[in-house]
């Protein structure tokens, strides 16, 4: 079992200027929302994340033919790691790693022990530094404010010659639910989602020797906006902001806005992919 980085006890303490302090609460309250959302998703998440499941299938493509120790960062309920831990076989060391503790009880339930399942902060990895092969993140980063302290605590956990494939998402994903959930007064509070150059730059400051990014449009469709909302809050997305109330005549106007969007398949919804594969 991998150890992990004990803290210094002896080390000396500065004092923490406001500013710092601030970010500090307002990065806890950030982690403690998420973790919540997606915890209360995790029960649903694999029979509703059909268009996430889509599109991890498409970073798998790009998987290493052999590895010894993973990591699948933002595993949700852990069926990528499970796939990881099958592919690669029993003298591959992986890991599952999620802010959300209800995802990583759904993963041990159901899927058990020979992933280790971790809770912890992508941007403060509890692993030792060049310890992995291949880290690989469907569908996480995006929720993550701080995108450089990912990529360089990716980087540090990565072996000389280690990879990571990462899928996040860019600029003008769920431009339909935002039209739709959108009010003049009071827009969709969806992610301001990065684009492709500040995902380079940011993997490049980490210190990634080869950094590749690409993007494609993966479409999707559903029969009706209670399946369009199933699918994003299934998976631990939200339209309302904290601690507002949709009210029936909000369901209302965004079911018109939908509807007017609507093709033969059904209603459509727009995810913009990033794939980033990144070596040391």
């Amino acid at each position: 079992m991998m150890a992990l980085p004990e803290p210094l006890a002896d080390a000396p303490r500065r004092a923490t200027p406001p500013l710092i302090e601030q970010a500090s609460a307002e990065q806890a309250g950030w982690r403690g929302r998420v973790a919540r959302a997606f915890s209360r998703a995790a029960p649903q998440y694999a029979e509703r994340a059909s268009a996430q499941r889509a599109m991890a299938a498409s970073l798998l493509a790009r998987l290493p033919e052999r590895a010894g120790a993973v990591l699948d960062l933002g595993c949700g309920p852990g069926e990528t790691a499970a796939g990881l831990k099958a592919r690669y076989g029993a003298d591959c060391r992986v890991i599952g790693l999620d802010l959300a503790p209800g995802m990583l009880d759904e993963a041990r339930r159901t899927h058990g022990d020979p992933v280790r399942w971790l809770c912890g902060d992508a941007a403060v990895l509890p692993l030792s530094e060049a310890s992995l092969d291949l880290v690989v993140s469907n569908l996480a980063i995006q929720w993550c404010p701080d995108l450089a302290s990912v990529l360089a605590e990716v980087r540090r956990v990565l072996r000389p010659g280690g990879r990571a494939l990462i899928n996040t998402l860019a600029p003008g994903t769920l431009a339909e639910v935002n039209h739709a959930w959108s009010h003049p007064e009071r827009p969709a509070a969806l992610l301001a989602f990065r684009d492709a150059g500040e995902h380079r730059r940011a993997a490049r400051a980490a210190g990634f020797r080869r950094v590749d990014c690409r993007e494609v449009a993966a479409r999707f469709h559903y029969p009706d906006l209670a399946a369009v909302m199933a699918s994003i809050k299934g998976v631990g997305a939200q339209v309302a902001r904290p601690g507002a109330r949709l009210t029936r005549a909000d369901l209302a106007r965004a079911a018109r806005r939908f509807e007017a969007l609507r093709e033969p398949e059904g209603l459509p919804v727009t995810y913009r992919l990033l794939t980033l594969e990144l070596s040391t």
